[in-house]
């Protein structure tokens, strides 16, 4: 499953129509009181009651769109792979077998498969980049004692 490799940058014109997109839907938001807002598409003259948590996740990826970042959207009960899993967080299949294996990262077999939720792998990940920010203000804070560091 190599679903993480095909996620593409939006086009120049993508990013203006979500940058008008995006202004249009924030400033509504913030004018907002119901709970179920609804939409109306002036092409269909159809109207579409959308949760207000829905509509604060379009603005959000309307927003990045804009900036011209790529988006996936996964559910987070989602289950992968062990090597999408492997593919996210930028390490090997047999290493993310070894973390699971040492209980680092919640697991569930399916007959000989491993998988795990995408939850518990972004929950790994962003332990581990908290964890290394830590250790590199250690660093420089060890850098400083040492006169090693002059601001």
């Amino acid at each position: 499953m190599q679903q993480y490799k095909n996620i593409k940058r939006p086009s120049k014109e993508e990013q203006l129509t979500a940058m008008e997109s995006y202004n249009a839907l924030a400033a509504t938001l913030e004018e907002l009181t119901n709970k179920n807002p609804e939409i109306e598409i002036e092409e269909t003259s159809e109207k579409i009651k959308i949760p207000l948590k829905a509509l604060k996740l379009l603005a959000k990826i309307l927003k990045a769109t804009s900036e011209g970042k790529p988006i996936s959207l996964v559910p987070m009960a989602t289950e992968m792979t062990t090597q999408s899993a492997a593919e996210f967080l930028g390490c090997s299949r047999p290493h993310l077998v070894k973390l699971l294996e040492d209980g680092k990262i919640p697991f569930v077999k399916v007959g000989k498969h491993r998988r795990v939720k995408f939850e518990d792998v972004v929950n790994y990940k962003n332990e581990m980049k908290a964890h290394q920010e830590k250790i590199l203000m250690d660093i420089m804070n060890s850098d400083e004692e040492l006169g090693l560091y002059d601001s």
